[in-house]
């Protein structure tokens, strides 16, 4: 992994057009051809990435870019689109690569471990018909909890959570993006699940499409009756 402290601008283009001012960034190249721009805030989200496959060159800069007090420019491109990133960077404060090796994937917490598997095990909760691909199904950009298919064989995406926050509807998003450029699987739905859900987080789901499911923790381990409560 390539990290890399700059003071730079970012133009996108692609679906729709984005720009990013001179500022001081965190570049990240990731070694499966990512590129991310952070700032110092917004948590883990990036201002702007491309996801993989994508190429990046780096070029001098024009006489005209030159002229601007830019030193460096990267270009980077999406393999299977017309997306790209141009950064050009007026000063790099630090340059440094670390090889990160084989990364063993996360280790979920007790109950959010069990509602993935509960979940794979009661796959009919998502709707009848419904089938389990696999758990843990590996992206360039990490694990979805589960893959599945709907009763018309359309595939489902399914990000599970104990309180489901805007912050797991992101996550989905990313992972939705990514699905859905593969051809063998798209199109790809998402489906967000959580013991609760807090209102933000359905409204933002729901505003993209997101199916919410909102999970019985006992009864799905058979130790409640969901049907026997009196409220």
């Amino acid at each position: 992994m390539r990290l890399v402290i700059a003071k730079c601008s970012v133009d996108y283009e692609g679906r729709l057009r984005a720009h990013l001012p001179s500022a001081k960034r965190l570049l990240m190249v990731k070694a499966d051809g990512s590129v991310l721009i952070h700032s110092d805030g917004g948590s883990y989200k990036p201002l702007n990435w491309m996801s993989p496959p994508a190429t990046m060159h780096s070029t001098a800069p024009s006489d005209e870019e030159r002229a601007e007090g830019i030193v460096e420019v990267w270009r980077v491109q999406h393999a299977k689109s017309d997306d790209h990133l141009t950064i050009r960077i007026t000063e790099k404060i630090s340059d440094t690569a670390h090889e990160l090796g084989l990364d063993p994937g996360l280790i979920k917490d007790g109950v959010e471990s069990d509602l993935q598997r509960l979940l794979a095990e009661q796959i009919h909760l998502i709707g009848a018909g419904a089938t389990l691909v696999r758990r843990e199904y590996m992206t360039a950009i990490g694990p979805v909890d589960i893959l599945a298919r709907d009763a018309s064989s359309h595939t489902v995406a399914i990000e599970l959570k104990r309180r489901g926050d805007i912050d797991g509807v992101e996550q989905l998003t990313r992972y939705l993006e990514l699905l859905n450029r593969d051809p063998l699987l798209a199109p790809v739905r998402g489906i967000f699940a959580a013991q609760q859900i807090k209102p933000q987080a359905r409204t933002l789901a729901e505003d993209r499409g997101i199916e919410c499911l909102v999970l019985d923790y006992d009864a799905m381990r058979g130790v409640d009756d969901a049907e026997s409560r009196l409220f």
